[in-house]
This record gives structure tokens, sequence and C-alpha cells, in this order.
């Protein structure tokens, strides 16, 4: 097993940190050894009240000064008694004046601690538990200081411990220290005015009456419902110039019918609301008419053939293979009819589903256009998917330039194909077309192929590509495409030279672009990303609250079932908002490349958590090593399962080798109901399959943490036992 962990921090920091401790330590120590709180109590405040009022009448500045100056200390080293030290300066100086010495000590002394616990523990605590705060630093760097201007009037949580876990995370500092100056202002003059009255005081509790409390906590309760009351401001002012209907046709429109608008449509169906699915081409989208059904029949191909030509590794001599081309494309069009029933005009309308083929517009934010009709709805649901990117290069237009949308329209091998593009549809069209027979040059900016991933799985990858005689020709940049008269070429930059690459046909997978133009939404002033996507909030809401969107159009992951993911929360909320509304949930979302080996992963990866200085335990086991892919002659790859530094939570799992996305299924479903490797590792598998690999690297991580003072007491113990 390999361990990676965050990289320690300098020594020099370390020795700083070290002498901050130390520091404190003393200065809390000596609080304590003097016993200076015998002077923070309400008794001895009264009792001095004159004496200590005429000393602050001769010297006032440095009474002043000295009292800020233990206000901060008080409140930097978390020390009790600083609602007696409020109370002592509005008996000392007077409401006003005590109140400002307060209010700012008070904040800067909090700003210290802030700052103390950011500097000794944040980069410990966010490493160790980065995983599991991530959406509490995600909730702090949107609505933080609303969070923290009711936590300081309503002190739910003493201060002290506002001011240590605040620095745990990533609210800004400035932000902080103003938030913390307006939300303790009032109690700090409550006090402060109780303190001009101090003779009468008997308890804090005469200060903190239930009317004040109950005052309190309007006031901390006020921020959120003016933002409730912002929003509907913003609501209107986004309306203004739309007449919302009396009355609607339906209870939900979706625009698109690939796996996000599909599921939509299935879900709000399901629910007995009125639904309309408009779909300008062909039912299914992408994922059943260009993606992944049509790639995948052809993988299954590519992959029968890779197995012909390897026919020795399983003993047979010789094998032979004879194939026309067009054939396999047709069968890959077969396959294509098979599913599409699945995905039919008919089988939704059997559902409950209105369905409209056509080119439709949003006229306003309950109207849709189809067909010359105009049909309302209470809320919208953007599903329309995302098209092949096509570069801005020179001469493209010139090369008759192949997508995962047009590729499929062949019926004639390319002898010569070039890939643009080393991701996950580069990598998976490479392969099939260079097992189907062509030569194929694979040309990709990174260093290496598919960069998402963990650089150990690219590179069994890429091994396998070399070997089938894949042309790799990486970290080059494509320049511009020239019609020559030796033929087509590439022009690329690599290490400082300009390389010439030829081809017959050339395939361009550099990603896909949302659709999202000609349909109305930049008409009607839906917000659009600096990346081309529609910008929605955690419930899958666009600027216009009744707008939802999800799958491809939005992202930020284009993958079918992320898609359906999606689709379950912008409907729901669509539906029911502003009733109830669900943030959606992106905690466990996998994904793999169905290259051969395949490529799956889940949560965290050893790059990224290198990357994002996150410590973990990485454990692997080598599929070398399985029993079954030993006899399935598929023994490469690897099981990697990331784990929190001494437990067995999992943070994310990389499975490469044969039917990696089907066994990457067990580490999905632990990492959602967090179940630890020790279960995994407790659960029977059968003998001999694949899925033996998960348990293995289990039983990997379980050695690694074996108890080795009691397993020497039990060698000891059976040592005796034999006499």
């Amino acid at each position: 097993m390999a361990t990676t962990r965050a990289s320690s921090p300098p020594s020099s920091k370390r020795r700083l940190r070290l002498a901050i401790v130390l520091g404190i330590a003393v200065l809390l120590g000596l609080v304590f050894w003097l016993d200076l709180g015998r002077w923070l109590n309400l008794a001895y405040l009264q009792q001095q009240q004159a004496l200590l009022a005429a000393s602050v009448a001769r010297q006032p500045l440095l009474w002043m000064m000295g009292f800020f100056l233990t206000y901060v200390v008080a409140t930097a080293l978390f020390l009790p008694g600083t609602m007696l030290l409020t109370i002592a300066g509005g008996a000392l100086f007077g409401w006003v004046t005590g109140t400002l010495l307060v209010s700012f000590a008070s904040t800067l002394g909090a700003v210290i601690a802030f700052l103390g616990s950011r500097f000794l523990l944040r980069d410990w605590v966010q490493a160790r538990f980065g995983a599991r705060l991530a959406e509490v630093n995600a909730g702090i760097e949107r609505d933080g200081g609303f969070y923290l201007f009711s936590l300081r009037l309503i002190p739910v949580l003493p201060f002290f411990i506002i001011n240590l876990l605040m620095g745990l995370t990533p609210m800004r500092t400035g932000t902080y220290a103003v938030v913390s100056q307006l939300g303790m202002l009032p109690v700090s003059a409550t006090f402060a005015l109780a303190g001009t009255q101090l003779a009468r005081i008997e308890s804090t509790r005469d200060i903190l009456s239930p009317t004040l409390l109950g005052s309190f906590a309007l006031l901390g309760v006020l921020p959120m419902l003016l933002r409730r009351l912002l929003n509907a401001i913003w609501a209107r002012r986004i309306y203004r110039g739309h007449q919302k209907p009396r009355h609607f046709d339906y209870n939900l429109i979706v625009i698109g019918a690939g796996s996000a608008g599909l599921v939509s449509a299935y879900i709000a169906a399901t629910v007995k609301s009125k639904v309309l699915l408009i779909e300008r081409h062909q039912m299914g989208g992408d994922c059943l008419n260009t993606g992944c059904v049509p790639s995948k029949a052809l993988l299954r191909t590519a992959r029968l053939l890779a197995e012909v030509h390897d026919c020795q590794r399983y003993g047979i001599d010789r094998m032979h293979a004879e194939f026309a081309f067009a054939t396999v494309m047709e069968r890959v069009q077969a396959v294509i009819g098979k599913v599409r029933p699945h995905d039919s005009v008919e089988r939704y309308q059997s559902l409950g589903v209105d369905v409209k083929i056509g080119e439709a517009r949003v006229v306003s934010p309950w109207v849709v256009e189809i067909n010359g009709q105009r049909l309302s709805a209470r809320s919208l649901i953007i599903a329309s998917g995302a098209r092949p990117l096509l570069p801005n290069m020179a001469g493209l237009d010139q090369v008759a330039a192949l997508t995962s949308d047009t590729v499929w329209s062949l019926r004639q091998l390319p002898e010569r194909l070039l890939v643009l593009g080393g991701g996950p549809i580069g990598c998976e069209l490479s392969q099939a077309f260079a097992r189907l027979g062509a030569k194929v040059t694979l040309v990709g900016r990174a260093a290496r192929l598919m960069p998402r991933e963990d650089a150990d799985a690219a590179a069994l990858v890429s091994a396998q590509f070399l070997q089938e005689g894949i042309d790799l020709r990486l970290s080059h940049q494509a320049l511009r495409f020239e019609n020559t008269e030796a033929g087509q070429q590439l022009v690329c930059r690599f290490d400082g030279n300009e390389v010439r690459i030829g081809f017959d046909r050339v395939l361009i997978a550099l990603g896909r672009q949302a659709n999202v133009e000609g349909f109305g939404l930049q008409e009607l002033g839906v917000r659009i990303s600096p990346h081309g996507t529609i910008t929605a909030d955690r419930w899958l809401a666009t600027n216009f609250p009744n707008i939802f969107v999800c799958g491809d159009v939005t992202g930020p992951h284009q993958f079918t079932h992320f898609a359906a993911h999606q689709a379950w929360f912008a409907s729901i909320n669509a539906l029911l908002a502003p009733f109830w509304s669900f943030p959606v949930d992106y905690r466990v979302i996998p994904w793999a490349t169905f290259t051969e080996p395949e490529v799956a992963r889940v949560g965290l990866s050893e790059d990224e958590a290198r990357t994002q200085n996150i410590s973990v335990e990485v454990t692997r086991y080598g599929i070398d090593d399985l029993d079954r892919a030993i006899a399935d002659g598929s023994d490469v790859g690897f099981v990697k399962v990331l784990t929190a530094p001494g437990s067995d939570r999992i943070l994310g799992a990389t499975i490469v080798g044969a039917h990696a996305g089907d066994l990457l299924a067990e580490f999905v479903l632990a990492m959602k109901y967090k179940i630890g490797l020790n279960k995994i590792l407790g659960t029977i598998h059968i003998y001999p399959t694949l899925a033996e690999a998960n348990k293995y690297a289990a039983g990997n991580w379980k050695r690694a943490h074996a108890p080795q003072a009691a397993l020497r007491w039990s060698e000891r113990f059976f040592r005796w036992r034999r006499g």
C-alpha cells in the first residue's frame, strides 16, 4: 500500500506555530496563576466603582488604552469575563464611550482569534476533513456573512467558539471583521448601558430579559428575512415587462428530449402533473443517436476483432475475421433502432406526457411557442443538451471534419484517421477505429491522455494504445489545417517546432458546447456563464426563478447519468417551488471511459488530493493478481481507493481494467451511504469474479492497519499454548 499525505509545512512555519502556542499557554498560565479572574465579578465592580471612576477621571486616556488592550487580549485568548468587562466599560466610561471601546476592542480581539485559529489549525483541519467540509466551505463562501451576523446576534455558540470555528473556514478576514463589528454592536451597547446602572444590577440575568433576548433573535433572523425580501424584489424586477398568465396550460414544459429532458418529463408525469415535452430533432438526444449507444455498439465489434487478432493468448493458433466496415456501421444503426422504443414519442405519451416535435422558442418566462402555437406553464425546464465543440482553426472548413455526431454516417473506413483530442471521446473512437483497421494518429495538447484521470491510469491506456499501433502525438498544439499536393495535413507546434501530420479524414473530439442559442434564451435574458452554459443555482433554477435547467446545457459534468441525476432535482423543484425545494447533490458522481482497459472513477483522485494538499491514504490492488482476470486474459489494471488517514472512510476510487465501470458501482454505493472498507471486506463476493478485486483492495487496507501490538501479544499467546 502506498500512502500520500499533505506536505508538511516548512520548519520555520512550524516553529512559529509552536512559539505562538507556547506564548498563549504562558499567558493563560499567568492569568490563572495570578488569579486575575477574581477581579472580574459583579460584586467586585460594584464595590470598587467609586474608586475606579475617580482614577479614570484623573487619567482617562491611560485607562481607555488599558481597558481597550485588556479587552482585546481577553477576547483573543478566549478568556472568560468579557461580559463583565463590557458592563465595566459602561460603568467607567459612560454608555457611548464604553460602547465604542467595547465594540472595536471585541472586533479586534475576535479577528486576532480568527486569524490565530486559521494560522494554527486550518491547514490541518482542511487537509484531514476537506472532502467532508466541502459543502460547508461552499456555504460559507456563498452565505457566510448572513450566518455570522445571525450567530453574533443569537449566540447559540459562545463568541469564542465562533471565532475559533470561523477561522477554519474560507471566510475572508475583511468580511469577518465588518460583520462581527455590526453583529456584536447591539449586544455591546446593551451591556454597556447596563453598566451605567451598575449599582442596580444584581446579576447578568437582570440584563438579558426574555424581551431583550427575543429582540436579539428577531435581529438575527432579520438578515435572512431581508434576503428573502430582496429575492422577491429582484424576482419582480426580472419579470418586469412580462405578463404572467392567470391560468396555465401545463404545470411544466420541458425543452429537449435527451436524457435530462426525458427523465424530467417522466418524473413530472409520474406525480400526475400535466407536462409537455418538446424535441426539435430526435427523441433520446445525443446519448441514443450519436453518443453512448452507437459508440458502445462500435466498441463491442472492435473488441471482438481485437480478440481475434490476439487469439493466441487464449490458446488458439490462428483466427481470421472477414467484415465490411459498412456492415459494422449498419449494425450500429440497428442497435440504435432496437433501443429507440425506450425513448419514443409513443412510450412517453403512454406515460402521460404530451410530446411535440418542432422548434421551441421561449417567448416569456411562462410561454413557449411551438409550431406556431403558444403554450404556457407555471415552470419551464431547459434541457437542450450540447453539441460537439469545433475549434476556430484555419483550414478546418476545407477538410470535411467529422465529429461524434457525424462519424456514424461513415460507410468507408478511412485509411488514415486523425483524431484531434485526447479526452474520453477521442480515446474511445481512436481505439475502435484502430481495431477496425484504420491507421490512427491521436493528437492531444496535454502531456498525457485523459488529463482528468490519474497519471497511472492514463499511462496504462497509453501503453495499450501504443501496443495496438495508435500513433500518439501528445503535447502537440494544433495550429491549422492545410491542403497540399501530398494531401491533407494538420500543422502542430511541438517542442518549439512546426510538425505536419497527414491524414485522409479528421475526427474532432475536443469536447462539447452547450446549446443555448436559437430558442429565445438570450432575448429573454436568461443568464449564460463565461463557459457558455446556462447559469443555475443550487436548486438548478436560472436567474428566472421559474425556469430550471439540467443536463449538458448547464454542466458541470456532461454525462448521461449526471443529466438524469440533475433532472430529478430540476423537475421536483420546478413542480413544488416555492413550497419545497431540494439543493442538487453533487457529492458522489461516478464516470467511466470505455477504452480497453476501461478507466472508471468516483470521488477524489490521487492527483487531485496531491494538488489540493489533502491528506489521504492510497490503497492499491493489482488486477494482475486476480484469478478471474488471469483466466479471462484481462489481467491488466488496478483498483485504487483513497481513504481518510487512519479511517476506512472512502474519499474516492479509481479502477482501471476490464469492466471497470461495472466494478465501480460498489464504491459508488459505499460512498453514497458512508459504507467503509471494513464492511466491503466483510461482504461475501462470488469466486471467481472480477468483483473480488474490490474486496482484495479492502483487504490490503486492513492489513496495513493491522494492530501490530495486539498481534505481537497474540504471537506470544500461541507460543505459550504450544508449550
